[in-house]
């Protein structure tokens, strides 16, 4: 990418999921099926469980006062505040305005919620760049909230694809953690592989259309950012596994990271002409490189849909930001339905002392595990309000739902 004139990114992330987890053991001996076909077909271990006084907004405000405190940012600096979810509260009321009073934020900020799907959060961080980029931001910062529950019927097919969590990410000119490139490329086309009807509470989805969806948006997104370099860029003609440092991809489950890798290898070797002797080898290489250690903290979440691919960001982060330090990444962002995002941004030097307080792993420590029998119950209460046993609250939680208005109380704890 060539200089810009305003360097622009992200701050500081702040990541929150709920305190109760399930393992996916469990869950597979209760419902009688292979432990293999979970770990090694999915990718995935355990999954974070929202309890019924836990929601969108919660964990969004949670993931939020965790960024203020960390990046030690006072609420009026905030003049955007975005909220990206596909799990809202209300049709009309965005999650965005209770997170804004939740949260402490200035009168004179802009407010809004985005929707699509899992590229939402993705959708609200380009929007908020651009704002910075424009002047229109006057010296200010933008937050932008991913926060989600994944929720699909008990005993179905897709039930161990659940999770719950939220990353709020902070943008501002000069940031301390990741430079973003103003060039991206992007993908839109319209399907069903992933919908959820205004009178369902549950998610439909097509598995096997919406993989295909995926890796063809991606293959789309590489396209569009090939071309839109053309040639003015630190990125040269070698393919990206090649020259990036790291590559996330959205990850509604971590066995679709590998799936998203060897397309995305695929695509770059047909278009260079540089298909390796052994390609199967050269692919289970970059793999372990590239992308499979930041996929931790997803296969011990879960699906977090708008927040999966900064939950991965967040790790990579936390664990090895100082040996990243002015190396650039690339990130994938899609969103069923559908829309795609190819992106890349660069480890700012000295962002190590920031991501050491992201907190990841403290979070994955102090969870407390869940029976099925308890996961059951909490799936037919959800979101219903009541008042956590301390500390589970975090910085907020939701007090009660009456005459369809939803109460939320803080706790005087920073999340």
């Amino acid at each position: 990418m060539g200089e810009d004139a305003v360097s622009v990114g992200i701050d500081q992330i702040g990541v929150y999921f709920p305190r109760h987890v399930l393992s996916l053991d469990r869950l597979a001996a209760a419902r009688h099926v292979p432990e293999e076909k979970i770990h090694q077909g999915l990718g995935c271990y355990k999954m974070a469980i929202s309890a019924p006084w836990e929601d969108a907004v919660t964990l969004g405000a949670n993931a939020s006062a965790r960024l203020l405190a960390q990046a030690q940012v006072d609420p009026d600096e905030i003049g955007l505040l975005l909220a990206a979810t596909e799990t809202a509260v209300d049709h009309a009321k965005p999650v965005s305005i209770f997170l804004h009073d939740l949260l402490g934020i200035s009168r004179n900020c802009r407010v809004f919620e985005i929707k699509h799907a899992c590229y939402g959060g993705t959708a609200g961080m380009m929007v908020a760049a651009d704002w910075i980029r424009s002047g229109a931001a006057r010296g200010r910062k933008a937050l932008v909230v991913s926060t989600d529950i994944a929720r699909y019927p008990l005993r179905s097919s897709a039930e161990f694809t659940q999770g719950a969590g939220a990353a709020a990410l902070l943008l501002s000119a000069q940031p301390r953690l990741l430079a973003l490139d103003p060039i991206s490329g992007v993908f839109a086309k319209s399907v069903y592989d992933f919908w959820r009807p205004l009178d369902k509470r549950e998610a439909l989805v097509d598995g096997k259309f919406s993989v295909d969806c995926y890796l063809e948006a991606l293959s789309g997104a590489i396209a569009d950012y090939r071309a839109a370099l053309n040639g003015a860029s630190q990125i040269s003609a070698a393919p990206f596994h090649k020259q990036l440092a790291a590559l996330l991809y959205h990850t509604p489950f971590p066995k679709m990271a590998y799936k998203a890798h060897l397309r995305l290898l695929d695509t770059e070797w047909r278009r260079s002409g540089m298909l390796p002797t052994d390609p199967a080898e050269e692919a289970e290489r970059s793999y372990a490189a590239l992308v499979e250690p930041w996929l931790e903290a997803a296969r011990l979440v879960g699906n977090i849909y708008t927040a999966s691919l900064y939950l991965c960001l967040a790790w990579l982060a936390e664990r090895a930001a100082e040996r990243f330090e002015g190396k650039r990444i690339g990130l994938f962002s899609y969103g069923s339905g559908c829309c795609a995002e190819f992106f890349t941004g660069t480890m700012v030097p000295g962002s190590a002392g920031v991501a050491a307080r992201i907190g990841v792993a403290d979070l994955l420590a102090a969870r407390q595990e869940l029976t099925v029998d308890e996961y059951e119950q909490f799936a037919s209460d959800r979101a219903e309000g009541g008042t956590p046993p301390a500390p589970d609250g975090g910085f907020c939680y939701l007090a009660a739902v009456r005459e369809d208005k939803r109460f939320y109380e803080r706790t005087g704890v920073s999340g």
